[in-house]
């Protein structure tokens, strides 16, 4: 008898859950990357998870003695989990990674955030890191403060920006390159060290799982009539949309607050009256294409920054060796994507 999707996934979910059985409690966790797609053909490639927790300071030190080896021999000799903490949050954007562990035969990359921090990204994009993460596709595993519910703001925000950079017809799948191509806007790893075509490959590699996620979205805009379907006879419609001032001033609405501030600063801001009779601030919108190019140069030196950010800090996080080691493997995908 052939198993049913919802069994597949099950047995998925429980073999990807066994990682945390070695690990001190979190309070969420996901699994991605390409190791878990269903036509993945690297056998050598890393799983990798993202862990929320609720205080960092102390998982670190729980986890050092447990798995004192998953972490750099210096930063274990030097400082400890205080150490590791302060690279992460002073250096980088809040994540330490521990990259090159090996359970079950496998290796395993994952990272340590504060839920505070994880939460703040998903509904601001302060650091578009981890936000520009859950914009695509993930396994969760565990989730007791359902950061699930909570990200569907992040996915609105993802299909509004897409939106707002799209011209008036395309179809679902260059919606949803656009949306996977949002956190890597600025990444200074695209420019030597990611495969050319990676984003082309997310999208492909799970277009099911991508009409899933932004579904409600793509339903709520059609609604308000900002978009348009037409079938294409195949598993994906075409789109058309609204490009006219109002749409393009209710998409920059749905926004994160941290990038209409910005663009405010940039475009200027006007006050009025909320439904509620609140004052609110609006970002003036004279033409869609100015809104957007807006929006791109904010997200952009976004990402740029956490990258550079979480770049030098990975470094120093995973050690010499194993950031070489790291660095090569990427720029072997890139290399192999480009010749």
């Amino acid at each position: 008898m052939s198993y049913s999707f919802e069994q597949q996934k099950m047995e998925k979910r429980e073999e990807l859950a066994g990682l945390l059985d070695a690990l001190p409690p979190v309070e969420f966790c996901c699994a991605y990357g390409s190791a878990i797609h269903p036509n993945n053909q690297d056998k050598n490639a890393m799983v990798d998870y993202i862990l929320g927790v609720s205080d960092p300071l102390q998982w670190h030190s729980e986890n050092l003695e447990m798995n004192r080896e998953h972490y750099a021999s210096w930063m274990v000799y030097l400082g400890d989990a205080k150490l590791i903490t302060q690279v992460a949050n002073e250096i980088g954007v809040g994540v330490h990674f521990n990259p090159f562990v090996t359970y079950n035969d496998k290796l395993i990359k994952y990272g340590i955030v504060r839920m505070h921090d994880l939460v703040q990204d998903l509904l601001n994009w302060e650091r578009f890191y981890l936000s520009g993460r859950l914009q695509k596709p993930v396994h969760i595993l565990v989730d007791n403060l359902n950061i699930e519910n909570l990200n569907s703001v992040n996915l609105k925000a993802a299909t509004s920006a897409a939106l707002l950079l799209l011209p008036s017809k395309f179809s679902e799948e260059d919606l949803y390159a656009k949306i996977c191509s949002l956190s890597y806007m600025g990444d200074l790893r695209m420019l030597f060290a990611e495969d050319r075509n990676k984003v082309k490959k997310i999208v492909h590699g799970q277009f099911n799982s991508f009409q899933r996620m932004y579904k409600p979205f793509l339903d709520e805009y059609a609604a308000k009539e900002l978009l348009i379907f037409s079938s294409t006879g195949g598993h994906q419609a075409n789109l058309t949309q609204d490009c006219g001032l109002s749409a393009a001033r209710a998409l920059v609405s749905s926004l994160p607050p941290t990038v209409r501030s910005e663009m405010g600063m940039r475009l200027g801001e006007k006050r009025k009256l909320s439904e509620t009779g609140r004052t609110i601030r609006e970002v003036v919108v004279n033409s869609r294409e100015e809104a957007a190019e807006c929006m791109r140069k904010v997200v952009r030196r976004t990402v740029m920054v956490s990258s550079m950010r979480q770049a030098i800090s990975g470094f120093l996080g995973v050690g010499g060796v194993n950031a070489i080691r790291y660095i090569s493997k990427k720029m072997g995908k890139a290399w192999r994507s480009w010749t």
